[in-house]
């Protein structure tokens, strides 16, 4: 959408251990990224390395950026700058910090703070998976477009934004989440403890018996690939199940929304052990009082990343029917039909490029 826009606009990713400030122009970055520390303990000193990120990105540029855009960890009331609340990688800011109206004081320029899955979706449905879907389906002859997108980012939490028609869904309270969620196995358990890297670390520990394994993620993905010691059948079972956890708040999401899904984070680098169960969950039964039977979900589920499915998914189920009255012919394709991909972009390029876009689109808009 902003791929030959001359506009500048500061970004950064904000971490519990790091910062990364970067600039973008025309959906590229345009400077080395600077890192520095997030000192997220102590609010003064934290606030000023953000600002000296800022600066010094800033000192790069040849012209004056025209706004700073970034993600931040919530709780916070993002249309109006504000953080604040129970934030386990910045203890500092609990109590509140107006970090957008700070900034746009000290820098002059309009500042725009947003949820990073919020930012991440929209960086995909502006410039990543959703246009690129669209695209195929023009070149396989197909018809069909597709307007919404749902993304769910996996890693330390479980993440979820989502865009419709291209407008970024911020919701009246910047309060969109996925996580809060019930797990399936205990409703009184969040989903997130089910779909996050403690949730792979746990499970491998609870099937190995040892709790206390010291094993992160990519080690236990090591184990289920067979090129490091420990028990693969565990190792692979705890990616299955996090599959079978997360593809369950995923069909909530999915029926609500009807919309194409996009799935980034670390722990998409194990999608091989984890989408089976997940597809498994999407295409599953549901019944009602009367003993019907019915699809969970009320369209079929493609993984668009297979080129077999993809296929399918691009072909539907068309047919010529005849106009009542008349001996003209019209195309119908009754199957209803969406599609999963794992981001392209990466989740922090992603995330970057809805930052941009988000800026650009605000600044439009007034």
């Amino acid at each position: 959408m902003y791929a030959n826009d001359k506009r500048t606009v500061v970004t950064l990713d904000a971490g519990g251990s790091n910062l990364v400030f970067s600039a973008i122009q025309g959906n590229e970055e345009i400077v080395e990224p600077i890192k520095k520390p997030s000192n997220s303990h102590d609010l003064a000193l934290c606030i000023a390395t953000i600002k000296q990120g800022f600066e010094e990105v800033i000192a790069q540029l040849e012209e004056k950026p025209v706004a700073i855009s970034f993600a931040f960890p919530g709780p916070a009331d993002y249309p109006n700058g504000v953080i604040g609340g129970f934030l386990p990688n910045f203890p500092s800011f609990r109590d509140g910090v107006a970090l957008g109206p700070l900034l746009q004081r000290h820098f002059n320029l309009p500042v725009f703070i947003n949820n990073d899955a919020d930012l991440f979706a929209y960086g995909e449905a502006l410039a990543g998976v959703l246009p690129e879907i669209n695209k195929k389906l023009k070149e396989q002859g197909s018809a069909k477009q597709y307007h919404n997108l749902i993304g769910f980012t996996w890693g330390t939490g479980f993440g979820f934004g989502f865009t419709v028609n291209g407008n970024l869904h911020i919701g009246d309270n910047s309060c969109n989440e996925i996580w809060c969620l019930p797990h399936p196995d205990d409703h009184t358990i969040i989903v997130e403890d089910g779909v996050a890297i403690r949730a792979i670390t746990r499970m491998y520990g609870e099937w190995t018996e040892n709790p206390n394994h010291g094993l992160d993620p990519e080690a236990i993905f090591d184990i289920a690939e067979g090129r490091r010691e420990g028990n693969q059948e565990a190792a692979i079972r705890s990616f299955e199940k996090f599959g079978e956890v997360a593809g369950d708040a995923m069909a909530y999401a999915a029926t609500l929304i009807d919309g194409i899904m996009v799935i980034g984070g670390g722990l998409t680098g194990a999608h091989k052990y984890i989408l089976p169960s997940l597809f498994k969950v999407l295409d599953s039964k549901i019944g009602t009082m009367k003993g019907e039977t019915l699809n969970r979900l009320q369209f079929e589920v493609y993984n668009l990343d297979d080129d077999q499915e993809f296929s399918q998914f691009a072909q539907g189920k068309s047919i010529e029917i005849k106009i009542f009255g008349s001996d003209d012919m019209a195309i119908f394709d009754p199957q209803k039909r969406i599609g999963l991909a794992v981001s392209k972009l990466g989740t922090s390029q992603a995330t970057a490029l809805g930052a941009y876009a988000y800026a650009l689109h605000s600044i439009d808009s007034q």
